[in-house]
């Protein structure tokens, strides 16, 4: 039983359409008509109007699957796992593992299933690859001392040529309000190291992968979290990362400077502004000078930096409507941004995925080993974006109804049953990561400064 239908799903279905044939896929959703859209063709596939809200409904339908794969909105897992606790049924989910979950995780193991969450692209694949090498290294004795991870959704080449190089390939939300939510903490060379939400997209790492060219990467989360996901408690460096293409960070700071990702308040009659009030009710106040100039001085942006260009592009000094009622300043970017970076049905999209590891063999030779990964999707709909948080799903999902993955209670894919498997898997299906190592003197600057 599949609980929600979104932009995952198109990868998902068509899996478990090819590949779970005889098995039978229940799809429940609250709006079935796209679901039912994309499960044209597959007749093992049954789509059913859901409310997720109706607890005799879910009790009912949950109660009759063998396997629930939970691709609704993190918010409404806890629903799902109560039905599926009560009738003793497996869940997987690409969501991160919360709070709710590991408080429920003696229930869990008390109903002896398996619940799996993070099984998606981030979190899910990048957990995969990394712990395939980290085990690696720990296998040869090898000592690991600093770890870097970096993801992107972006645009394919050629389908990047906006002044920004981006749009929105997941949600739009988690774009506006990256980086909010308490400072970023990481851990450089042993010490804790802090950037408050003010300066994260001016601290970035240019990052270069052969045949796709020059990256930058911001933080983001809370990269100690996964010193105990990843067992690295002796590690003396970890950083995690988001990637654009160079220019965006700089771009995206000048509207975090202006407060105009605040989503804690709203803006009085925000229906009836254009996008050029918007903006101004943001600068300080001048009778004479233009809303641009105003813009220009306030960020202290020359004109001929190109940051103007980027600005120019999205419209936000136009006259156009808002026509959002009580938005938060936020929501009423998100609602500009997407005009301009909501991708065109024939667009491509890119995933791209970087790690970075510096070791010392047992020999007390030091190496630096990268691993890569670059997905590129097919069209607006079977985005690289779907493929890689669908497909991990899907493949899990096969492996735990064949009994491959035998694991019990509140999981994460960072062990050898489920890591290789699935990563074998997505390989043979053309998402491959590229592996290359290469000897370093031991010194300090060889490994990540920020």
């Amino acid at each position: 039983m599949i609980i929600g239908c979104g932009r995952s799903a198109p990868s998902l279905i068509k899996y478990l359409g090819l590949e779970m044939n005889p098995c039978q896929v229940l799809i429940a959703d609250k709006d079935s008509g796209l679901a039912r859209e994309y499960t044209k063709g597959f007749e093992n596939i049954r789509v059913i109007d859901f409310d997720i809200e109706n607890e005799e409904m879910r009790d009912r339908l949950i109660k009759q699957a063998d396997l629930v794969l939970s691709m609704v909105p993190a918010r409404f897992h806890p629903l799902v796992l109560d039905s599926c606790i009560k009738h003793r049924v497996d869940m997987i989910t690409p969501s991160y593992e919360s709070d709710e979950m590991l408080e429920r995780k003696d229930e869990i193991r008390r109903a002896g299933i398996l619940v799996l969450n993070e099984m998606g692209l981030d979190p899910g694949i990048d957990h995969m690859s990394a712990m395939k090498v980290i085990d690696e290294i720990r296998a040869a004795g090898s000592e690991l001392s600093a770890f870097e991870s970096f993801t992107g959704g972006l645009m394919a080449p050629g389908f990047d040529q906006n002044p920004w190089q981006y749009k929105f390939t997941w949600n739009p939300r988690n774009v506006i309000l990256a980086g909010q939510g308490g400072a970023v903490r990481f851990l450089h060379n042993g010490r804790h190291k802090y950037i408050p939400y003010t300066k994260v997209f001016r601290r970035t790492e240019k990052i270069e992968i052969d045949g796709y060219g020059m990256f930058e990467g911001y933080a983001n989360r809370d990269s100690l979290n996964y010193l105990k996901k990843y067992d690295l408690s002796r590690l003396s460096t970890i950083y995690r990362g988001t990637l654009r293409r160079p220019g965006f960070c700089r771009a995206w700071d000048l509207f975090v400077q202006l407060g105009v990702t605040d989503d804690s308040y709203v803006v009085e009659g925000s229906e009836s502004m254009t996008y050029r009030q918007f903006f101004n009710s943001f600068l300080p106040y001048n009778p004479t000078d233009s809303v641009e100039l105003k813009l220009m001085q306030y960020l202290k942006i020359d004109q001929d930096s190109g940051l103007m260009e980027k600005l120019q592009y999205l419209d936000i000094f136009s006259n156009k409507k808002i026509g959002l009622k009580n938005a938060t300043p936020a929501k009423i970017l998100e609602h500009i941004l997407k005009e301009k970076w909501s991708m065109d049905p024939e667009d491509r999209d890119m995933v791209v995925m970087w790690h970075k590891f510096y070791y010392k063999n047992q020999e007390g030779t030091y190496f630096q080993k990268t691993s890569s990964l670059v997905a590129i999707g097919e069209d607006a709909r079977h985005t690289a974006m779907a493929k890689t948080v669908g497909l991990p799903m899907g493949i899990a999902a096969k492996l735990v109804l064949n009994d491959e993955i035998t694991s019990k209670g509140l999981q994460l894919p960072v062990t050898q049953e489920i890591y290789l498997q699935v990563l074998s898997k997505l390989r043979k299906i053309g998402i491959a990561f590229v592996e290359q190592t290469e000897k370093k003197d031991d010194d300090r600057e060889n490994q990540p400064v920020f």
